[in-house]
């Protein structure tokens, strides 16, 4: 799915950051953001393929695509 399809509100770029932060980065930034608003966030570690599914279900926010931009990983996530 190419991202230029989905319109977002606001980006964390955590590129090169290891785990948590990459999730820590995206709780904060979804503090910020309103209900229904979506946030675009790109990553490098391995690890959020599987965090950031496991974190949409814990939080309630939804998990609306998720992609590959050569080895970043990008998700879209809408604010609950």
């Amino acid at each position: 799915m190419s991202d230029q399809n989905i319109a977002f509100t606001a980006e964390v770029d955590a590129i090169g950051m290891n785990c948590p932060l990459p999730i820590l980065r995206t709780k904060k930034a979804l503090a910020t953001m309103q209900s229904g608003e979506v946030l675009k966030v790109k990553a490098t570690d391995a690890g959020a393929a599987h965090d950031f599914p496991a974190f949409a279900k814990q939080t309630g926010n939804e998990l609306i695509a998720s992609t590959t931009e050569g080895d970043v990983l990008v998700f879209f996530l809408k604010r609950r």
